[in-house]
This record gives structure tokens, C-alpha cells and sequence, in this order.
């Protein structure tokens, strides 16, 4: 077997698959859907006031800390997914 085709082989198997659906699909006057794979979540504007005046441009731009962590750099703001899973389960509001 050539080295290059055992590079491949090895390569194969490891790493996690970064190509994910991640994106804001809609805003509205009362919050915003995020698309995290697969799943829609909805975040409230009256639960998470910094996206109030933030600009689309601001809210359609964010990474994946973790599988289960949204971070918005230009608004230093992380939401846990969980908390829009459950927000029951998460009574503080982000101030």
C-alpha cells in the first residue's frame, strides 16, 4: 500500500464532521430562531435583552463554543442550549 492511500485510511476515521447546519432562520419583533442541526430554537428578546438592538449582521454571526454552547463575540453573549430546550429550568434572565 502506498503512504499516501495509508494516510488516507488513517484519516478516515477520526475528527468530528464540522460541516453543521448552524444559522438564524428568522427574526421577528419578539425574538429570533436559531437552526442548531436540525433543530430550531427560538430566543426571546424579553429573556435576552442584549439582542434587542443588536443588528441582524450581529445576531446571524455566531460560533459553536461546544455541541451545546452559542457564542455571540461581537455582543459577549453565550447561550446553552439547554436554556432554550428547558428555559423553565433556567429562571434567571440574562440581564
Amino acid at each position: 500500500m502506498s503512504q499516501c492511500r495509508s494516510q488516507e485510511m488513517n484519516l478516515l476515521g477520526h475528527g468530528n464532521n464540522i460541516l453543521t447546519n448552524n444559522e438564524v432562520t428568522n427574526i421577528s419583533k419578539l425574538g429570533f430562531w436559531v437552526l442548531i442541526n436540525s433543530n430550531e430554537y427560538f430566543v426571546p428578546f424579553n429573556d435576552y435583552p442584549v439582542f434587542k438592538k443588536a443588528t441582524i449582521d450581529q445576531i446571524t454571526e455566531f460560533e459553536m463554543l461546544s455541541p451545546d454552547q452559542l457564542h455571540w463575540k461581537s455582543l459577549d453573549c453565550d447561550i446553552e442550549l439547554a436554556a432554550l430546550e428547558k428555559p423553565q429550568q433556567f429562571p434567571l434572565i440574562f440581564r
